[in-house]
């Protein structure tokens, strides 16, 4: 009889920051059972046109889900949950999250229409229970959003410390610190591994207190003349709290401007997350407030086009606007790749004479994730057999393998996506690789990263396109005269010829070049056409264009 194991592999946040998903597996061969930690996407960038998320292709489990026993979700932030809605009806297990994390995605399943429901299972952010062979120890970690939770994964044959993001904060300004008393009892009675977060390995010390930052906001407000508007993480009801708290002192009155924010914010309030706070004021009462007496908390600390911010800063925002000698701070850290859109947004504010503050100019913003003391310390109470890094690009995982060897960790496995590695019995390996990959959200659509779609859009947008549509009867014979429509290609060349002229010769150029014969397939008169189209202006203009020739039979 094959003996049972204990594997990992992830899905998702291994080589990467976001698009966390783990699996767990115990058992052997098809009668192995899984657990689920995460379902979370990520945000697609240029390469990926007219996509906004991206998430794990979950085809293995998906082919395993009758032995999925469950997903847990360590938070609410859209990088560990975010994909919960478009994937669990592929997956069909319940959901086990905390209150807030369950209210979050109620909240949304009423904003957006047709959203499904998974069968949610609350439970605290410190509880235990099973599911088949996984004994789940719930522990509350401090991170940037409320009731984080790393978990304590008990099998027969050993147990796994699943991080989840957190730091070391001993003064949150909402819930609970990181629980350094039952984090070391379960280090005490062994820990075979530990599976944690590598985003701030880069860095010393130990990451500022969220405290720490509510000071600074405190005076900054306390300070200002005009308005003062504040950019934050939708999710970072501490920070939410923090300005609110910071309003009331100085006598002013908060506006909370944005749907995600209001929705959080709603759900916060439910939670008595906001108990002993002013309620918050409706945005329709903006221009009846004066300016000395107005805090706005927006939604668009990452520059997106659609958010409060980016239309306030364009002008285009119905209810809101701001003017010389207000102040706005962005109480936020930009996410790799949205510079650009954030500078934009902030150029434009500084032109209308708004004050901006950024974390380069005082403690507006800490993370939320722990530097490399806090992960001593975390290694110091854990003391686990082996060390997998996780939540990381390839960077922060090999720091990160670097780094726990050096705290004496026995057995550290750098892995990657899709990596299945066995944790017991025996010594730790990669001993197989499972399916991996991603899916984009196109619309209301599900699909692959590698859809031919998304590679015709990238040239559609280096290069537009040019359409010719030819009328041939069944001898091969031209029929009327050749349409052509070009999208995104210049309108003459560089001594002032039509392009639209260039591509008729082209046209007429090649079907002189095609045999007669071979000018009755009309497959092979569109691919001659526009393999010489492509050619000819890529001659004349350096690229080329995509190319699409119509037959249209008579």
């Amino acid at each position: 009889m094959k003996e049972e194991s204990l594997v990992f592999a992830a899905l998702g946040g291994l080589g990467e920051i976001g698009m966390n998903m783990a699996l767990y597996g115990f058992g052997t061969g098809r009668k192995r059972q899984w657990l689920m930690v995460d379902c979370g996407v990520s945000f697609a960038g240029p390469d990926l046109p007219g996509i906004d998320l991206v998430m794990p292709d979950i085809r293995f489990i998906e082919a395993e889900k009758k032995n999925l026993l469950g997903i847990v979700i360590t938070h609410a932030h859209e990088d560990h949950f975010g994909a919960l809605a478009d994937l669990w009806p592929r997956l069909g297990a319940p959901v086990y999250m905390t209150p807030f994390a369950a209210n979050l995605l109620e909240a949304r399943r009423y904003s957006e229409e047709n959203r499904p429901h998974p069968p949610v299972r609350v439970i605290p952010q410190r509880g235990e229970f099973r599911l088949g062979p996984f004994h789940v120890e719930t522990v509350p970690v401090a991170h940037s959003i409320p009731e984080a939770m790393a978990l304590a994964i008990r099998t027969p044959l050993g147990t796994v410390l699943h991080s989840g993001d957190w730091k070391i904060d001993e003064t949150p300004v909402l819930g609970e610190p990181t629980d350094e008393t039952r984090l070391r009892a379960i280090g005490d009675e062994g820990v075979l591994a530990m599976i944690s977060d590598s985003t701030n390995v880069t860095r010393d010390g130990i990451s500022p207190s969220e405290r720490d930052v509510q000071v600074s906001l405190h005076d900054l407000i306390a300070q200002s003349r005009g308005r003062v508007a504040v950019t934050t993480f939708a999710s970072n009801v501490a920070r939410i709290r923090a300005v609110a708290e910071a309003a009331r002192e100085a006598g002013r009155e908060v506006i909370v401007v944005g749907r995600a924010m209001d929705r959080v914010a709603d759900v916060a309030g439910e939670l008595d997350m906001l108990d002993g706070l002013p309620p918050f004021v409706p945005v329709d009462r903006y221009k009846s407030i004066r300016r000395d007496k107005c805090v706005l908390i927006l939604t668009g600390s990452q520059g997106e086009p659609r958010a409060a911010l980016a239309r306030i800063a364009s002008g285009d925002h119905p209810d809101v606007d701001l003017s010389p000698g207000d102040r706005l701070i962005f109480s936020s850290r930009a996410i790799p790749g949205n510079e650009k859109a954030i500078g934009g947004i902030i150029n434009n504010l500084v032109k209308q004479g708004v004050e901006v503050i950024t974390d380069r100019d005082g403690l507006v913003h800490v993370s939320g994730h722990p530097r490399r003391e806090e992960m001593s310390r975390m290694y110091e109470w854990i003391r686990p057999r082996i060390a997998i890094p996780a939540h990381g690009e390839a960077l922060h995982l090999t720091m990160h393998r670097d780094f726990a060897k050096a705290q004496g960790v026995r057995d550290v496995i750098r892995a990657y996506n899709g990596d299945l590695v066995q944790l017991a019995p025996g010594r730790p390996a990669i001993i197989d690789e499972v399916p991996v990959g991603q899916l984009v959200k196109d619309g209301n659509l599900l699909i692959s990263a590698l859809d031919d779609c998304l590679r015709e859009r990238r040239k559609l947008g280096f290069a537009g396109t040019a359409i010719i549509a030819i009328g041939l009867d069944d001898r091969g014979n031209r029929l009327g005269s050749v349409d052509i429509a070009t999208i995104g290609i210049p309108g003459e060349d560089d001594e002032g010829e039509p392009m639209e002229a260039h591509l008729r010769d082209l046209v007429e150029e090649t079907w002189r070049s095609i045999p007669k014969n071979t000018r009755r397939d009309p497959e092979a008169v569109r691919q001659a056409i526009e393999r010489g189209v492509r050619a000819g202006i890529n001659d004349l203009w350096d690229k080329k264009p995509y190319t699409k020739v119509l037959i249209v039979e008579l």
